[in-house]
């Protein structure tokens, strides 16, 4: 499906210097970022108190967290549990205080906004080494999923189209995380699940474009062309498709932003702010390195090799 279709290649290798210049500069930032500043890690990295709070009637939820905010109890989450009377509340560790006494003020609070036979169905404390093993697993499938995605495409296409894609995607995923540090968003194991997804979404991006320029240089009408001019064509053929689908995984992205609720806020900001890059290193990043690593049609075209027939 075509919304339409541009006639002459845009020469987008031409300007593939100043593009990864612009990457680069960007992910030095974020780098920097994330050493100066750090992530602001949520309740299930650092450890807290988890509780499940019943009420009799469904309460709105942010009050809630504007009341414990004033109570003292900043970065708290509040979200439904099962049903809209049930919530799920996670504290972080707070100095000098118990999780049984942390439990009991935040009851206080709750039932000072609604009834007193709000009842307190469980109670949790998450220690710092919970959270410890959380982030070195997040971190091991992050790992892990680079692996995948280098192995496939290496076995799909080739070495130089495997290292291309996985440091336009590891260019993503330190970008994002960049944000999260540079504006100290909470980062969440929601966020790291839409971490997770935006690899998978600018793979399936990165590939679509290789797999055109694969065909590029296998069509014999394009045998005449350069290297830059093959892949010029490739992303040029590709950008009503990808206008099409980043555009339709935005809204989507955006629409929870906006409606979602604080429980999506940052889930969908990462989604965002993926999307956006995703494209922008798909094209623009992952693309000029395959040309600079040395792509040739060479690699695509077996050639036959003529058998002598024996002489008798």
């Amino acid at each position: 499906m075509e919304l339409f279709r541009i006639r002459k290649d845009i020469p987008f290798m031409r300007h593939a210097l100043v593009f990864n210049v612009i990457s680069l500069v960007t992910f030095l930032l974020a780098v920097f970022f994330l050493f100066h500043k750090g992530l602001h890690l949520s309740v299930e990295f650092t450890g807290g108190t988890v509780m499940e709070v019943n009420f009799v009637e469904a309460p709105q939820l942010e009050p809630i967290r504007d009341a414990l905010t004033k109570a003292g109890y900043v970065d708290t989450q509040v979200q439904t549990f099962g049903s809209s009377r049930d919530i799920m509340v996670r504290v972080p560790n707070r100095a000098n205080e118990t999780s049984a006494k942390v439990s009991e003020n935040v009851m206080g609070v709750l039932k000072s906004l609604s009834s007193p036979e709000t009842e307190l169905r469980r109670v949790e404390f998450v220690g710092p080494q919970v959270g410890k093993e959380l982030a070195t697993d997040g971190a091991m499938a992050l790992l892990f999923v680079l692996i995948g995605i280098v192995i496939y495409l290496a076995i799909r296409f080739e070495w130089r189209f495997a290292i291309s894609a996985i440091i336009a995607n590891l260019h993503d995923v330190i970008i994002i995380m960049g944000f999260f540090a540079f504006f100290h968003w909470e980062f969440s194991l929601p966020v790291l699940a839409a971490v997770l997804a935006v690899l998978g979404y600018s793979v399936n991006e990165s590939v679509i474009v290789f797999d055109r320029v694969r065909e590029n240089f296998r069509n014999s009408r394009m045998r005449g062309h350069t290297v830059p001019e093959v892949l010029n064509h490739a992303i040029t053929s590709t950008i009503s498709r990808t206008i099409i689908t980043h555009a339709c995984t935005l809204m989507m992205a955006l629409s929870m932003f906006f409606f979602g609720g604080p429980t999506l806020h940052h889930f969908s900001l990462a989604l965002a702010i993926g999307i956006c890059f995703g494209i922008y290193s798909s094209v623009l990043v992952a693309t000029p390195l395959v040309m600079w690593l040395g792509v040739s049609r060479e690699q695509f075209i077996k050639v036959k090799v003529e058998k002598e027939e024996a002489v008798v």
